[in-house]
């Protein structure tokens, strides 16, 4: 049985009609016959909602029990076992609850579709992993529950489901997405028009980039190089000169003209001359770009015209940005821009004047370093029509000049062919000339032969210096190219080496470099898996990258392990030098990650090990000195020769009591620090009143201790009730420890901003500065710290659940001495997290 698909309803924010529009294709599939479950929904109250999911079969929720909590999650296995053809499965991007099948929700999903089952699920935009610091930015509230974007573009389908914000707030304010004591604060803060124009935007936007990626690999599988104008993408065409911050700017104008406009900036490193461009320049030049919101683009082209209308083609630009030549007009050339305004077709072409145009100072076109064809083309008709033109010309005025006279002129003819067009025009002009001075001018006339032995001389060097003249100019023009292309060739490559190997993702942007300076369609580095010698794809762009070398248009190996394959067109023999300088490149670059990547993994381990070897250290005394009072205590109780009166058995009971009470303190705290360590420490958030948490905390502490002043109007918390209680445990054990029997340890609360602070004030011997941060380590035990009275992790367990519940806990001095431990968590500012609300209200309970 193949994968089953996947539907999502995206939305820009809760009430929008996800979930309906989910249970009205549920209904819709029933009706044609198809088998439909519901795996999970979330109603939230709403009645209409919920009357949809009558008529559908429900599969029953699965109870999970946490924290002496019941919750209720989708039932992953009940689901596998119904095997319906189609699942409703509501709040894609939801957090499960500890104890489930899978952390995600999404896990959940791919479950049913790797089991052939198709699933329609829900999600809002801020839950995508790539814009959480947007929409945390445009709402205040950051999300918590993320999913992977990959995830959501690997969907089949994505529809979005779109409603104006004063549509949604008209929704709000009518009782349809909350409660009515919840409305007024929700229309005042996250569901403000600004947040939800903002959020509706960004949905928009993500989706007409998924239609976009869809649109080329459609153009791509059918072959399509017209442009279709669907969105506006300006190219800019870049010479590396001083008039591109000019050309970039008005591009930009013209991209920001219209809505999601795409600006792309692309210089072509010429082959047959047109280099030179200052590296300075270039780099200034895409950095103004990418600061406007642009890429930048370079390839490789024996043409610049036709390179350039091939990339704007291949990105399906709608229009094309150049600026006015700085070279003045001449014979042989029309220009870039003029020619790119013929060939152009359906893409507008834009030409932007600016000061330095027409300022060049060289004549011929581009240094004349290459024969073009137009230039050969212009030669050849030189050849052809020069020696007849010329022969009449000397016929008619014959008696004004001698033999020696034409031959002069014949040869300055073919010198002139030979600058122009090269090696063969020349050589036709030097035979064809040679051969109308023997028959119209060398004695005797009208007859191919010559009587004076000197005018065969003078028509021999005739011929021999033609040839000579040509044959260098040629050779010029062929130096000159090789050269034009290693210098090309040269700037790709430390371009390349400027831009990608510095970066984390440093093979896809090698790949996909070399992708545009080719042109090809699609780049994949390929590694022998196993010793059968299939071959398995480490890296790819582009569409449908090959995956065997055999199935590529371009094999170049790099070792018997590694070959870089590409799919397009088949480059030239010339261009084989720079696809194996890539290759090589990209075996070192995907050898450095993953060297960097084996480092990483030995610094977590040799992390691991000298926490074990602190553990070990620390322990040996802590846990053998209470080991050793219970044991002495229950070998005085157990002696038969003593007889112990009812006082003494107390007392002994007593130790033994306090004992175990520090060795359970310290196997909890091991145990809380490795579940940091191994990040599985998983909060399950909800509104928590500090008025509740901290007398809890305190359970353990003598009331003479502590002072309390934790007033019951505080906002609410985010926060998880048992890690913030460990975490308030744990610091007032640590100031009752280290403040005299005689100063109580204050512990007072404060709201200030978007945020409550918890301050446990104490008057011991404090922390010097330079140790405030030292403290919250594991096994840190400074000067203030009785010896035997742990092994150091009750503030380092305290930081790290302060900072899972996302808070912070700092260290402060205290005025006349002593240390104050600050917490910091955020508050519940009126409806600030709306859209969260609903779901943390159902996890708890």
């Amino acid at each position: 049985m193949g994968r089953g698909t996947l539907r999502i309803y995206l939305g820009a924010a809760p009430g929008v009609g996800k979930t309906y529009a989910m249970l009205s294709e549920g209904h819709r599939r029933r009706q044609r016959g198809t088998d439909v479950v519901v795996g999970f929904v979330e109603t939230h109250g709403r009645p209409r909602t919920a009357a949809l999911v009558e008529g559908l079969e429900v599969v029953p929720r699965r109870r999970i029990t946490y924290r002496g909590a019941t919750f209720t999650e989708m039932d992953v296995d009940a689901v596998l076992a119904r095997r319906p053809q189609v699942a409703l499965v509501d709040e894609l991007a939801h957090t499960n609850v500890p104890g489930s099948r899978n952390a995600k929700r999404w896990q959940d999903v791919e479950e049913l579709l790797d089991a052939g089952i198709h699933v329609i699920s829900t999600l809002n935009i801020q839950h995508l992993e790539s814009l959480n610091d947007v929409v945390e930015q445009i709402t205040g509230v950051p999300q918590r529950e993320t999913i992977p974007d990959e995830v959501v573009r690997r969907a089949d389908q994505i529809e979005l489901v779109d409603m104006t914000p004063e549509a949604l707030r008209r929704r709000l304010a009518h009782g349809n997405v909350y409660a009515p004591e919840k409305i007024d604060a929700a229309l005042s803060n996250y569901f403000r028009v600004g947040n939800l124009t903002a959020l509706r935007e960004l949905a928009l936007l993500w989706v007409a980039d998924r239609v976009d990626e869809g649109l080329r690999r459609y153009r791509a599988e059918h072959h399509i190089d017209r442009p279709w104008p669907a969105r506006e993408r300006v190219v800019v065409g870049l010479s590396g000169g001083p008039e591109g911050e000019t050309v970039i700017r008005r591009a930009a104008r013209i991209a920001a003209r219209g809505s999601g406009g795409e600006l792309m900036a692309v210089y072509v490193a010429r082959s047959d001359g047109l280099t030179g461009a200052s590296p300075k320049t270039l780099a200034r030049q895409r950095e103004l770009v990418e600061n406007l919101g642009g890429s930048f683009h370079t390839v490789v082209g024996d043409d610049v015209p036709t390179a350039l209308l091939q990339f704007a083609k291949g990105v399906n630009a709608t229009q094309l940005v150049l600026g006015i030549s700085r070279r003045k007009r001449h014979l042989f050339s029309p220009g870039v821009g003029n020619t790119v305004a013929r060939l152009a077709d359906e893409i507008d072409v834009h030409i932007v004047p600016h000061e330095k145009a027409g300022r060049g100072l060289r004549l011929l076109p581009e240094r004349r370093e290459a024969l073009s064809r137009l230039r050969r083309l212009w030669g050849w008709a030189a050849a052809v029509i020069g020696p007849p033109a010329l022969t009449l010309l000397l016929a008619l005025t014959r008696d004004m000049h001698s033999l020696p006279t034409d031959l002069l002129l014949f040869l300055a003819l073919t010198v002139g062919v030979a600058l122009l067009g090269g090696l063969w025009p020349a050589l036709f002009c030097a035979v064809s000339g040679s051969l109308l001075l023997n028959f119209y001018f060398t004695p005797p006339i009208h007859r191919f032969t010559i009587a004076e032995p000197e005018n065969l001389l003078a028509l021999v060097v005739f011929v021999l210096v033609g040839v000579g003249v040509s044959s260098v100019v040629d050779l010029a023009a062929r130096r000159t190219q090789q050269a034009a292309r290693s210098q090309a060739e040269a700037e790709v490559l430390s371009g390349l080496a400027r831009s990608v190997l510095s970066g984390k993702d440093a093979l896809p942007a090698l790949l996909n470099q070399l992708k545009e300076t080719f042109g090809m369609r699609a780049v994949a580095l390929l590694e022998r898996a196993d010793a059968t010698g299939a071959w398995r794809c480490v890296g790819a762009v582009g569409d449908q990258p090959p995956t065997r070398p055999e199935d590529a248009d371009v094999d170049v190996p790099i070792s018997d392990d590694f070959a870089l394959v590409l799919a397009g067109r088949v480059p030239s023999a010339g261009d084989r030098r720079v696809l194996e300088a890539f290759a090589a490149q990209a075996a070192v670059v995907l050898e450095r990650q993953r060297l960097a990547a084996q480092a990483a993994e030995a610094h977590r381990l040799a992390e691991a090990d000298r926490t074990r070897t602190a553990l070990l250290a620390a322990v040996s005394h802590d846990l053998r000195t209470p080991l050793a009072s219970i044991k002495a205590a229950v070998s005085s109780l157990r002696a038969d020769d003593v007889r112990w009166d009812p006082e003494d058995e107390a007392e002994l009971l007593a130790a033994i009591e306090e004992s175990a009470d520090r060795l359970d303190a310290l196997v909890g705290n091991l145990l809380d620090m490795s579940r940091l360590q191994t990040g599985t420490v998983t909060p399950v958030m909800r509104p928590v009143g500090l008025d509740e948490v901290v007398p809890a905390a305190l359970a353990g502490v003598p009331a003479a201790r502590v002072r309390l002043d934790v007033p019951e109007s505080l906002p609410l918390v985010w926060a998880d009730p048992g890690l913030l209680e460990r975490v308030v445990a744990n610091v007032v054990e640590n100031a009752v420890q280290h403040s005299p029997p005689d100063q109580p340890v204050l512990i007072q609360a404060g709201a200030i901003q978007d945020r409550v602070e918890l301050r446990v004030v104490d008057r011991g011997p404090g922390v010097p500065d330079e140790a405030k941060d030292r403290i919250f380590e594991p096994f840190q035990r400074l000067g203030d710290a009785p010896k035997g009275t742990g092994v150091g992790l009750g503030l380092a367990v305290a930081r790290g659940f302060a900072e899972a519940l996302g808070g912070s806990l700092t260290a402060e001095d205290t005025p006349g001495g002593g240390l104050t431990m600050v917490l910091a968590l955020r508050a519940v500012v009126p409806y600030a997290t709306a859209p969260d609300m609903a779901v943390r209200d159902r996890e708890a309970g």
